[in-house]
């Protein structure tokens, strides 16, 4: 008998990646290999979709949602089942589109086989909670992050990223782009202190960035996440704190399981490549959600 009694899969029509057959070949192969268990290909349609499938998908019963994506659409499915509520709920994705840290991470199967073998288990994920106004508690909005959230210089080359268009070249470009027209994001803490800062990075797994290695140790299942910051140091610092990260590793940086402040101007956010503006004064808050996702990998 199957953990699951359905399997969607979730996948972009345009995604860069060959996600198209990507999804196709899976449900084939899944289809050949669980004929009790119906498989469902489901393309998204714009930006957001896959969300707003996910949390009607994951509503009943025990489903597994497979997302052929890469980091931002795994975001999506991710924060999609969150907001259905249902603990039977299982998310996987496979990797496809620009780039997928969480699986190239996490990997330990081939997907299909552990599919087949059911070996479900349960992943961290961060929790975003955005607040305004003087209430530090009011919640206006809580989404959720399987693998990062960064302020700082990350999103913004990631802002230029998208705009400039995705591809080697292309994503070089947007990378110096983005790096030369980067300043500093002012933020008060919850003590009162303010900062400025030049990369602020919440980390639920140990590498981002195809290539970079932010944290010794870190486990997305270990109930806490890495915080790596960055104060106001100047460009080459900046530069070369990313040249480490890409060669050596940062090393060891400091795990807690709450993170919160305050922006002082508006700032661009990112969530697992997924982009969020803020307005200043708006209340961040990152919290660790521990064993939240079930997932196969």
């Amino acid at each position: 008998m199957s953990s699951f009694d359905r399997i969607v899969v979730v996948f972009n029509p345009h995604s860069t990646g060959e996600a198209p057959e990507s999804a196709e070949q899976l449900r084939d192969e899944l289809a050949r290999r669980l004929p009790a268990v119906p498989v469902e290909l489901c393309p998204t349609q714009r930006a957001g979709h896959a969300r707003e499938l996910a949390r009607e998908v994951a509503a009943t019963g025990r489903p597994l949602l497979v997302s052929v994506s890469g980091d931002g659409g795994y975001n999506e499915v991710v924060d999609g089942v969150m907001q259905a509520g249902n603990p039977d709920a299982v998310c996987a994705v496979r990797a496809a589109g620009n780039a997928n840290d969480h699986r190239r991470t996490t990997r330990e199967h081939h997907l299909a086989d552990a599919i087949v073998a059911g070996d479900v288990r349960r992943i961290d994920l961060l929790r975003l909670t955005l607040g305004s106004g003087d209430d530090a508690h009011t919640e206006t909005e809580v989404r959720y992050a399987h693998s990062y959230i960064g302020a700082g210089v990350t999103p913004v080359i990631a802002v230029d990223i998208e705009k400039g268009g995705k591809g080697s070249w292309r994503e070089a470009l947007s990378v110096l782009r983005g790096f030369a027209r980067f300043r500093p994001f002012p933020i008060r803490l919850e003590d009162g202190e303010e900062r400025t800062i030049d990369s602020l990075l919440f980390a639920n797994i140990a590498q981002m960035a195809k290539v970079a290695t932010l944290s010794e140790g870190a486990r997305p299942d270990d109930g806490r996440f890495e915080v790596i910051a960055q104060r106001r140091t100047g460009k080459l610092r900046v530069l070369g704190t990313a040249l480490r990260a890409a060669t050596r590793g940062l090393g060891r940086q400091p795990s807690v399981t709450h993170y919160a402040f305050t922006t002082l101007a508006p700032m661009p956010l990112q969530l697992d490549g997924e982009l969020v503006e803020l307005e200043a004064g708006t209340q961040v808050s990152v919290d660790i959600a521990p064993k939240a996702l079930a997932t196969v990998f």
